[in-house]
């Protein structure tokens, strides 16, 4: 038997902390019983009503690669009408993105509807890695290279180590390529870091995932992730 407030993260319709908020509320019934205690469990066989929607726990799920384009926010809907990574992908399933990619940031994204797996990557625990490639406005010393290598602080809080390499150096225009694999998910960190020592970020792409590339998936376009792939995802999860 799990936690009320999980399974209804878990299948989907919302975050844990909003899930909480709602049974709070009055909004969430079991087998037409009204529940208003957090700690209240379930099983699978019981039926969960949350804002009159009946929840499916023996629901499909679904995982899906994007390589998300400039201009889009990540979000499952937006307030100024913005497109969002949502409205990108072909699917009636209410999915939603884990983690987040700034609005001009580009590159490789997991989108799904399987609570279980954000959760473990999405906790400050997960020691997913993430590679970006950033285009800045200058050329990295070797002093700084180390910094960048070792943490840096930012938010009062020394980033964990990386792995960072200059990937070419366009001395005329006086602006570096430079690649960045971290495996913390702390707010514009990439961008912070640079900015830190002196740096603005012109181009910020994700290119890898732990082990998801953006290998034949195209700016805009998306596919499927294979059952090996999420087996892969949840067991770097568990073991963070």
């Amino acid at each position: 038997m799990e936690r009320l407030q999980k399974v209804i993260a878990n299948l989907g319709y919302c975050s844990r902390r909003k899930a909480e908020q709602l049974i709070l509320e009055g909004k969430v019934k079991v087998n037409d019983e009204l529940i208003t205690e957090l700690g209240y469990k379930v099983k699978n066989s019981d039926k969960i009503i949350v804002e009159d929607t009946i929840l499916d726990n023996n629901k499909s799920y679904e995982y899906y690669l994007l390589n998300k384009p400039k201009g889009v926010v990540t979000t499952t809907k937006d307030e100024k009408g913005r497109k969002t990574v949502v409205d990108l992908i072909d699917t009636k399933t209410r999915i939603y993105p884990i983690g987040r990619l700034d609005y001009d940031t580009t590159g490789l994204l997991i989108l799904t509807n399987d609570g279980n797996l954000t959760n473990l990557l999405n906790s400050p625990s997960s020691m997913v890695d993430k590679t970006y490639i950033a285009k800045i406005n200058g050329i990295l010393t070797n002093l700084e290279l180390k910094a960048l290598k070792l943490g840096i602080l930012i938010d009062n809080r020394k980033t964990s180590k990386a792995k960072v390499k200059v990937k070419s150096v366009n001395r005329k225009e006086k602006t570096s390529i430079v690649e960045l694999t971290i495996h913390e998910g702390r707010n514009h960190q990439v961008k912070k870091m640079f900015e830190k020592l002196g740096y603005e970020v012109i181009k910020l792409k994700r290119e890898k995932y732990a082990n998801l590339t953006l290998l034949g998936v195209k700016t805009g376009d998306y596919r499927k992730l294979t059952t090996k792939e999420v087996k892969i995802l949840y067991n770097i999860g568990k073991n963070s």
